[in-house]
């Protein structure tokens, strides 16, 4: 009874470690074909536009608020401690480094990768993969390289329009809600901030989109039986971008504080 607990409380972590293996396999395959001759270019700019296409409102949309947000919480925390002239310092920060990186890869999981997802679990049990291995083309190579450098491409682009919008957003919200001076939000930009802040929500955005990517792939390309399966995939997808997500920003920014020194340290 012992042995056929235990072997129930292992076989979901040994499923949980062989999916995780696989997606990596997955990853450098993809790596690898990027420099595959000849690279879909068609493919990529038709993808690039539909991740695009169903990402851009969602992602400016949610923007502002979180802008907003971040805003009126420090704002809020550095008027208790009389540090308000830091106000727009602290809010570029936040946004730069952590809010618009992450949103625009939730949005990107949420609204490219599942579509995605869709897409490549519904050519899967068409069979249409299968028939394309019949005839001597990589699916990999046709169909999931284009399809993760689009991700990415977009989710660089879309991270510095969600920069621009949340600054923007916290900017109106600390000076017309909160009474800050326009003056001091600005000047402060340069007080705390620096360049590093920018490449390294650059860095992530791009990171997130690859992996956004290569996880919709793979749950498109190893969905369950029937639509049902397809859906369950979709679901799951999104699911797991969003844990890996979160634990890869926590690892990413550990490094950057370690790595770049904080401006007038």
């Amino acid at each position: 009874m012992a042995n056929g607990a235990q072997s129930g409380f292992m076989r979901p972590i040994n499923a949980g470690l062989a999916q995780a293996g696989n997606i990596f396999e997955l990853f450098i395959d993809v790596f690898r074909k990027i420099f595959v001759r000849p690279f879909q270019w068609r493919e990529f700019i038709e993808q690039s536009w539909f991740i695009a296409s169903v990402s851009i409102l969602p992602t400016a949309l949610v923007a502002i608020p979180f802008g907003a947000v971040v805003s009126l919480q420090t704002g809020s925390l550095i008027k208790q401690l009389g540090a308000e002239s830091f106000t727009g310092a602290v809010s570029v920060l936040a946004t730069v480094q952590q809010a618009a990186p992450v949103v625009t890869a939730l949005l990107i999981a949420g609204a490219a990768g599942s579509a995605v997802a869709a897409d490549l679990g519904s050519r899967t049990i068409r069979e249409e993969i299968d028939a394309m291995q019949v005839l001597g083309i990589d699916p990999i190579q046709r169909l999931v390289v284009p399809r993760v450098l689009g991700m990415v491409l977009v989710a660089v682009l879309l991270n510095g329009l969600v920069s621009v919008v949340g600054i923007a957003g916290g900017y109106f919200f600390n000076v017309w809600l909160q009474g800050g001076t326009p003056g001091a939000y600005l000047a402060s930009f340069s007080a705390l901030a620096q360049l590093p802040d920018l490449y390294v929500g650059e860095l992530k955005a791009a990171i997130f989109g690859l992996l956004a990517g290569v996880i919709a792939c793979y749950k498109g390309l190893h969905p369950g039986g029937g639509p049902k399966g397809v859906g369950e995939a979709v679901n799951q997808s999104v699911v797991i971008t969003f844990l890996v997500l979160f634990f890869v920003n926590l690892v990413l920014t550990l490094v950057y504080l370690q790595v770049v020194p904080a401006k007038g340290a």
